[in-house]
């Protein structure tokens, strides 16, 4: 197993784990990043009722806009966890400043280990934190034993189309998520797939923050310079993929009952 800090600069897009303990002065701009919460709202509104009694968990929450916002919209619970403790400090401080901290409980943890600590919930979220429980068939086979029956996992990621030739060693095509998605008993119901104008202009709004901290930490950190200038470089890749190769979506996905 990875140990955490390469976890987490993996669900970052980044390479090295020294870049760990920076990540919380790259992303000090930016507080929505990665699942949008308009997304993850739309599709609980569709697919889920009594919005006030539902219990939500998301996995690798960031600084918790997904969580702030689900409670101020439906005025539900939610637990939030990720492993960056700046992250956590600030969601807490969010919480309270839209006045949804009595709703909102966040926790600095590693999700692969807490995860077996966990109840059931009403809605689970992973949102564009990479394969940290593995593939589909791994990670929902673990996910779904703290799910209720009528549940949802909610999966933000992306994929390569079906029809296309491109590949990747790291990418699936859809009809590969498709399949493990049924190996591990469950099934695909919905999905929200991200206009790609909106996926460049969220890319180029984070691209330029990531680029201006960066910069500061070369100066600030000349002997490391070049950590941070290869996640430039990987942020400019990974940017590449998901606006011209990937076809980027959130996934609904409930039990076969």
């Amino acid at each position: 197993m990875k140990t955490i800090e390469e976890s987490v600069v993996t669900a970052m897009d980044g390479s090295d784990k020294k870049l760990f303990p920076f990540i919380p002065f790259i992303m000090q701009d930016l507080w929505e990043f990665g699942t949008s919460a308009e997304v993850i709202k739309q599709l609980i509104r569709k697919h889920m009722n009594n919005y006030s009694a539902l219990q939500i968990l998301d996995l690798g929450c960031g600084k918790g806009c997904v969580c702030i916002k689900l409670a101020r919209e439906f005025g539900c619970s939610c637990l939030g966890i990720d492993a960056i403790k700046e992250f956590i400090g600030e969601a807490r401080t969010k919480a309270k400043d839209w006045e949804v901290d009595s709703q909102c409980s966040f926790i600095t943890a590693d999700i692969r280990k807490k995860i077996n600590e966990l109840e059931k919930f009403d809605v689970i979220i992973l949102g564009s934190v990479g394969p940290v429980y593995g593939d589909y068939k791994d990670t929902l086979n673990i996910l779904k034993n703290h799910l209720n029956d009528n549940g949802l996992i909610i999966i933000d990621d992306g994929y390569i189309d079906n029809e296309n030739n491109f590949s990747h060693s790291h990418i699936l095509k859809k009809e590969e998520i498709i399949q493990q998605i049924g190996i591990s008993g469950m099934h695909l119901v919905d999905e929200i797939i991200n206009n790609p104008d909106e996926i460049k202009a969220s890319d180029d709004f984070m691209f330029e923050k990531i680029i201006k901290r960066c910069n500061q930490l070369i100066e600030m950190y000349p002997d490391n310079s070049e950590i941070f200038l290869d996640y430039i470089i990987s942020q400019q890749q990974e940017n590449e993929l998901l606006e011209r190769k990937m076809v980027c979506s959130a996934m609904v996905i409930k039990k076969k009952i």
